[in-house]
């Protein structure tokens, strides 16, 4: 199993001037100690994750303060940029980092958003995964064809040319139909249990590996990185005793990215109605619920089986979530815990293939 870490901050609305210290710190401390990679995700509009508006702006620091860690996005959301920018942006990654460069790609999620793209939110799918193919032909060298302001097709060549043969790509997935074509195509997965528990997720694992091996792959090839809230230390009554109001105080960010996810779906929910005391229970309920079976919140003792029931259900990856908790002090002192787990052997049987 390996182990990355993981950046979504729940608080971006707020100027500070050490606002990225916690990013570059854990980022040199991942770096020093054998951590897989450092996922960044593209957020717009909102204070949950609203410190990463462009993950290759991100990437272009770590690179100068990191030397053996892969630098990846989580995700680029393609409908929002054009292809060449986006391989520009890559490339220039890719050489800055050595040839660390590592990318997740994304449809989108919230209507708003959609202010930077051209293309209706609705097409978001199909939109993306045109940009992924022109995206990937660019970054192998190859011209595409675009239209100009008049009409015109012009050829495109991007440079820099990518130190990599082929950066690797990884697909934003919780539907199956999202897992089963990130399989045909042959690309790595990233998902979450935000939403889901490891049992409703685990299918859908199988039929990533079937759809690699139908489309000609080797299904055991490719990388499910799992992203899971993680805060560890030596004691599981102190862990849950730090992490309680701060989880609480995240998870009241994303209620309320939730609910424009929910009018965007005819639902019209405002938590602001909810009293007091009804918001502070639910809170509560949603803590304890990651807690259980859905977050690494613990000691690396007591979250050894949940890491390896991850490897059970096909994970080869934990992107462990680190800044939900708003105190550079405790993370820091919480990511050797993480380091401590990592280096645990975890049994995980021969991948399972959907009939």
């Amino acid at each position: 199993m390996k182990f990355s870490l993981f950046y979504f901050d729940g608080d971006g609305s707020r100027p500070r001037e050490d606002s990225y210290k916690l990013l570059i710190d854990s980022a040199r401390f991942a770096d020093a100690n054998g951590l897989t990679a450092l996922w960044v995700p593209e957020r717009h509009f909102h204070a949950f994750g609203g410190l990463y508006p462009n993950p290759s702006v991100i990437h272009a620091a770590l690179a100068m303060v990191t030397e053996n860690v892969q630098l990846r996005s989580g995700s680029v959301v393609l409908p929002l940029h054009h292809p060449v920018r986006v391989a520009e942006e890559w490339a220039v990654i890719d050489n800055l980092s050595g040839g660390r460069a590592g990318m997740a790609i994304a449809s989108g999620w919230t209507k708003d958003e959609f202010v930077m793209s051209r293309e209706p939110h609705g097409s978001r799918r199909s939109v993306m995964w045109q940009a992924y193919d022109q995206l990937t032909t660019l970054l192998a060298g190859e011209a595409v064809s675009f239209e100009d302001a008049d009409g015109n097709l012009v050829e495109a060549r991007t440079l820099p040319r990518p130190l990599q043969p082929r950066i690797p790509f990884w697909l934003a997935c919780q539907s199956t139909e999202s897992f089963m074509e990130a399989g045909k195509r042959g690309i790595n997965v990233l998902t979450s249990l935000l939403g889901e528990t490891l049992d409703e997720v685990e299918p859908k694992i199988r039929a990533y590996r079937t759809a690699l091996e139908k489309h000609g792959h080797d299904p055991e090839s490719g990388t499910v990185s799992m992203m899971v809230h993680t805060f560890l230390g030596n004691d599981v009554d102190q862990v849950k005793a730090n992490v309680i109001g701060p989880f609480s105080d995240y998870l009241r960010t994303h209620y309320h990215l939730l609910e424009g996810l929910a009018r965007g779906m005819g639902v019209n929910v405002r938590f602001e109605d909810f009293s007091k005391d009804d918001l502070d229970s639910l809170l509560q309920f949603g803590v304890e619920g990651f807690m259980k079976g859905r977050s690494l919140i613990g000691t690396p003792e007591s979250c050894h089986s949940m890491v390896q029931s991850l490897a059970h259900a096909g994970v080869n990856e934990i992107a462990c979530l680190i800044d939900f908790v708003q105190d550079y002090d405790l993370v820091m002192a919480s990511l050797p815990h993480i380091v401590e787990l990592a280096g645990r052997d975890f049994d995980a049987p021969a991948m399972k293939i959907a009939v």
